[in-house]
């Protein structure tokens, strides 16, 4: 238990990474939008006051917080792998951190990375890069479609709408479905055959293994366009 004095500091084991898994906690349960200073100090039973100890300012906070998220992933690389094996790895393991934080994507994408286990894991992406062959810039623009294409591969998976239910959703699909099988067949022939698997995502870690899938067909495609143009050149 935190214990606080009659002074309203604190003593214990009040700390930045407790008050940040609090936070994320929070944010996984009910948004990002009711994580704040009030709320946390409530949660954790301590003054608002004690919580500035550890952060200037909401906004502070938040970008702790994003940090706090990039933690789990793993960046272990195995250099014995092929480097786009290597950029798979560490792209299905951000995935994956995404996946298990619904607030991550906006949270992320709002905040430019500052934290040390931000600036750790692009340095991570960008080294695998680097050693594939790719100039700085190349390596800089991989990096940067890269993480928002994963960030749209989430923030679209199909019907993941966190605050509908199951049969609210199954309700959703279903009208989706009716409404292309609808229509005229002589000019949507192609949607009305498609009305089945456009109007649901029955296999959601397919959906992210055919997106992932088709981010590593680019990334290798450019680095076969590079290698023939220099071969031309040669």
């Amino acid at each position: 238990m935190i214990e606080r004095d009659r002074t309203e500091g604190y003593r214990g084991r009040l700390s930045r990474s407790l008050v940040l898994d609090r936070a994320l906690a929070l944010a996984d349960a009910e948004g990002l939008e009711a994580v704040s200073i009030r709320r946390l100090s409530q949660e954790l039973g301590v003054t608002p006051m004690a919580l500035y100890w550890h952060f200037k300012s909401k906004e502070d906070l938040l970008t702790g917080l994003a940090d706090r998220v990039v933690q789990e992933v793993d960046l272990s690389v195995d250099r014995s792998l092929p480097w786009l094996e290597q950029v798979r790895t560490l792209a299905e393991s951000f995935l994956a951190t995404l996946r298990r934080h619904p607030s991550a994507c906006a949270l992320l994408t709002d905040r430019e990375p500052e934290g040390e286990s931000s600036l750790v894991a692009q340095e991570v992406v960008l080294d695998v890069f680097r050693r594939a062959g790719f100039s700085p810039e190349e390596a800089a623009q991989l990096l940067r479609h890269a993480i928002r294409s994963l960030y749209s591969l989430v923030g679209g998976e199909p019907y993941a709408v966190p605050a509908v239910g199951q049969k609210e959703k199954e309700e959703m699909q279903r009208r989706a479905r009716l409404f292309l099988e609808s229509l005229p067949i002589d000019r949507y022939p192609r949607l009305v055959e498609a009305a089945r698997p456009l109007s649901s995502c029955d296999d959601p870690d397919g959906y992210y293994a055919f997106g992932l899938d088709l981010l590593l067909a680019g990334i290798q495609a450019m680095s076969d366009r590079r290698a023939s143009g220099r071969s031309g050149t040669a």
